[in-house]
Order: structure tokens, then C-alpha cells, then sequence
């Protein structure tokens, strides 16, 4: 299970410091702290990050605008960022705002605030034409991992990881190895979302990723699952063993 990672660019380390407990105590993973521009831009294409903290001046320079239009215009390197700074000037303001952050927060921070504008700019963010958002905006899927919101955070879940779904009323339970989520959306939804060639319907009421699937036990329309989970496997949906290299 992956948390959301951070980078945080930030020059006064007891301002990254409050940041850093802050994120960690909301389940956020801080992939980095960088005090200046080029370090910044190393630790951003090197790390795997999801969002970035921005302070707009770095040793008396508004370095920070110039690390995020440098993100904004290399092809397929753009992620939501938010800017942190304890300047007034409306030039800067100007400035920083034809970057397009999510969010622009002055300092001191307001610890709910700058949760608030985190999970916005995921959300936000992510929600491109190859996202979805469940009815009540809990939930973001792409391709290669969710985001799904738990209690203040939202945690990051890669889709290969997903054993398997379980359908309860109009909730959908998703298990993976290590933890369990309840969501609001529709089987019959989130297939459509989910890819086929990983994922297939067993059942009404399952969902089960064809790479986790240990065992099919036909006489007992059964189907055994990494970590020993079990799914059902009705007569309408046996065409899945086509799916499953067996041999004779």
C-alpha cells in the first residue's frame, strides 16, 4: 500500500519540519524536502511524486514559480502543486497564478487548510478524462492506482495490488493484501472502469484480478485468491478459466 507522495520545496527547515509532521500524521509519504531550485527539480524527476508543497521565494529568489512552470511545460511531467509563501505582493500573486496551483496559501499555514488543499488538488487534478469520481467524490480511479479517501487523507492504492471486489448493497468492497476499503459505487461501474484484460466479473457480487487467482476449484464453483481469499464462481461467468493458462 502506497501513501500519497509529497515533495516539499521549502529553504527554512523549521517550516519543512512543521510540514513534514503535519503530512505524516494524515498519512501522507514525504518523498522529499529540496531547498533550491535545482534541487527541486532533481529529487521531482527522480521520486515518484504525486503533489507538490511549493515556497515561492528560495533564498530570496521566487524560485518556486520558476520550478512550477518548469513542470508545467515538459511534456507528461505536470503533477498538482499548491504554492506556500509569507509574501503580500501582488505581483508575485500575478505571477505565480499564470502557473495555475491548486491552491495559494500564505504563511503561517493553517494545518486544516493545507489538508483541505491537498485533497483538493489530487482530486481535482486527477480528474481527467481517464478518472472517475464516485457519487460522492470519495474515490478517484485512473489507470495505474485509486485514490480513495479515509478519514482526513486520501490513500493511494495501485489497481495491480486489488485482489479482488466484493459488490454489498450499493458499496463495493475493495481488498487488497494489506487493507481493506469501502466505497461507494456499483459493480457494474467499476468494471467498466477497471481493465478487462486484468480484472473479470465471477460472480453478481465479485470482481477478482486474474493475476491473484491461485486455484479454481469447479466442483465447488470456487475461486482461491493470493492471501487465501476466496470468490464464487457461478455458471454464468465460468468463461473465465478461457482466461487462466492451464495445462492437460
Amino acid at each position: 500500500m502506497d501513501n500519497i507522495n509529497v515533495l516539499i520545496i521549502e529553504d527554512t527547515p523549521s517550516e519543512s519540519e512543521a510540514l513534514i509532521k503535519v503530512l505524516e500524521a494524515n498519512n501522507y509519504t514525504v518523498a522529499g524536502v529540496a531547498t533550491n531550485h535545482k534541487d527541486a527539480l532533481s529529487m521531482f524527476y527522480e521520486a515518484k511524486i504525486d503533489i507538490v508543497i511549493i515556497d515561492i521565494f528560495l533564498n530570496g529568489s521566487p524560485d518556486g514559480i520558476a520550478f512550477a512552470e518548469t513542470i508545467n511545460i515538459v511534456p507528461n511531467a505536470s503533477k498538482p502543486f499548491v504554492f506556500l509563501t509569507s509574501s503580500s505582493d501582488r505581483q508575485i500573486f500575478e505571477r505565480a497564478k499564470l502557473t495555475k496551483p491548486f491552491s495559494y496559501l500564505m504563511k503561517p499555514f493553517n494545518e486544516l487548510e493545507l489538508l483541505y488543499a491537498l485533497e483538493l488538488a489530487v482530486e481535482k487534478f486527477y480528474n481527467q478524462s481517464d478518472v472517475f469520481l464516485s457519487d460522492e467524490e470519495n474515490t478517484v480511479i485512473s489507470e495505474e492506482y485509486l485514490f480513495i479517501k479515509k478519514g482526513k487523507s486520501l490513500k493511494k492504492v495501485l489497481i495491480e495490488d486489488i485482489i479482488y471486489i466484493e459488490v454489498e448493497e450499493k458499496y463495493c468492497n475493495i481488498i487488497t493484501e494489506n487493507e481493506k476499503f469501502l466505497i461507494l459505487i456499483s459493480l457494474t461501474k467499476i468494471l467498466e472502469l477497471l481493465d478487462a484484460s486484468l480484472f473479470a466479473r465471477t460472480h453478481r457480487n465479485f470482481i477478482v484480478n486474474n493475476k491473484k487467482i491461485t486455484e479454481v476449484i469447479l466442483a465447488d464453483n470456487l475461486i482461491v485468491l493470493t492471501g487465501g481469499y476466496k470468490a464464487t464462481l457461478s455458471e454464468k461467468y465460468k468463461d473465465i478459466i478461457k482466461n487462466v493458462r492451464t495445462l492437460k
